[in-house]
């Protein structure tokens, strides 16, 4: 069984590899039953948002994992990938500025996500 916090090392990495950008990892689990960390990654274009998706997506899968429920991947500006435990949220820029997750989640502990991999790798 695959925790969260190695799900959720295995998606930044995966976002980093493909060149997401300021990917940050939100520590949702005292504040909320929806999932103990929310990735919050911005994607340069609709093709890149895309290509972030799936290599997340493919990452997980090799820990045995898949998404519970996928969210916006033909809409164009931003995909969500639920994996219970773990939410992913990519976004095009504006998007993510109209959303502002890191505001509306402001009690979670906020970290980068490579600081975050790094803590964790201790």
């Amino acid at each position: 069984m695959t925790t969260p916090k190695e799900m959720t090392i295995a998606a930044v990495k995966a976002l980093e590899e493909k060149k997401g950008s300021d990917i940050k990892i939100l520590e949702t689990a005292n504040l909320t039953t929806l999932a103990d960390y929310f990735i919050l990654c911005t994607a340069t274009s609709i093709t890149h948002l895309k290509t972030l998706s799936d290599e997340t997506e493919k990452a997980l899968k090799i820990l045995g994992e898949t998404p519970h429920h996928i969210e916006g991947y033909r809409s164009g500006s931003w995909v969500l990938l639920d994996f219970g435990c773990l939410v992913v949220h990519l976004f095009l820029q504006e998007a993510r500025e109209f959303y502002d997750l890191e505001r509306l989640w402001s009690d979670a502990r906020m970290t980068d996500g490579s600081d975050f991999v790094k803590d964790a790798l201790r």
